[in-house]
């Protein structure tokens, strides 16, 4: 399994079902790459077509298979409401390495409910990471700098 840094960019929405009656919903996003959390801003007032342009950096150790976004609606006083959610395959992206802002179905309760544009870059780990030259005095032959 790839090891590494995933840049997850979160681009934009579209389409969501605004869950707010009166005024229009206030979305964030909660990205989860298996024990990681990180969170949006919240796109204040921005309804069902809320736009971000965020960058957020994970750690990729083995398993790691997907991605997941949870969209909010940040409601004052009362508790956050679920809008919907996407998951996101790893695997096309530890491929190519890098994958252009593309869009994802939402879904809530198994419907589709709009969609979320995201772009991937995943940064692999070194094989064979270079050594710092004051930890190398193990002695032994060395190779010359020409």
């Amino acid at each position: 399994m790839p090891r590494g840094t995933l840049e997850v960019v979160l681009v934009k929405a579209k389409g969501l079902e605004d869950t707010d009656f009166i005024g229009k919903m206030d979305p964030y996003v909660i990205l989860t790459c298996r024990t990681q959390e990180q969170k949006s801003t919240v796109a204040s007032g921005k309804g069902s077509e809320p736009e971000w342009h965020e960058s957020f950096v994970f750690t990729v150790s083995d398993g790691v298979e997907e991605l997941h976004v949870k969209i909010m609606d940040s409601d004052f006083g009362t508790h956050d409401d679920f809008v919907g959610e996407a998951t996101i395959p790893l695997e096309p992206v530890f491929v190519e390495g890098s994958l252009p802002p593309t869009p994802y179905n939402v879904v809530k309760d198994q419907e589709y409910c709009g969609e979320i544009r995201i772009g991937l870059t995943f940064t692999p780990e070194d094989c064979f990471p270079e050594q710092d030259p004051e930890e190398e005095s193990y002695g032994g032959w060395k190779e010359s700098s020409y």
